[in-house]
């Protein structure tokens, strides 16, 4: 796949994730959900690591000079662990957090239609 379909590729996914962050983000203020608020975080911390893509594929462009010799190209690579480093710690955090948070102060479901739809919606946009 050449650095351009990666870069379409990446864009798609940047776009779509940012949508489903903002309608997690909804459901989560509108029903007071931490497990929708949780999904909502998850889906940013996804758009910034597309960030983090782009600009791994921008740096591993760069040619080659004194210092690094052989180029930058396997610089994405470093790039792509980042991003998994990323998705692991935040999840893992907010995740701590939020359940600490809820077993000290439990509330009860409210608006659950709306938390189901905007799990369908989420699920449906990557599809």
């Amino acid at each position: 796949m050449s650095a351009s379909a990666n870069k379409k590729v990446i864009i798609a996914a940047l776009l779509g994730n940012t949508f489903i962050a903002l309608t997690k983000f909804a459901a989560a203020i509108s029903t007071n959900s931490s497990a929708m608020l949780s999904e909502g975080i998850h889906s940013l911390v996804d758009t910034g690591n597309q960030i983090l893509l782009l600009y791994g594929l921008k740096r591993a462009k760069k040619p080659a000079d004194e210092m690094f010799p052989f180029g930058h190209g396997k610089e994405v690579y470093f790039w792509s662990f980042v991003v998994a480093i990323m998705v692991f710690a935040v999840g893992a955090g907010v995740s701590v957090y939020e359940g600490v948070i809820r077993l000290q102060e439990p509330e009860p479901v409210s608006n659950d239609e709306m938390d189901s739809s905007r799990i369908f919606c989420g699920i449906d946009v990557p599809s």
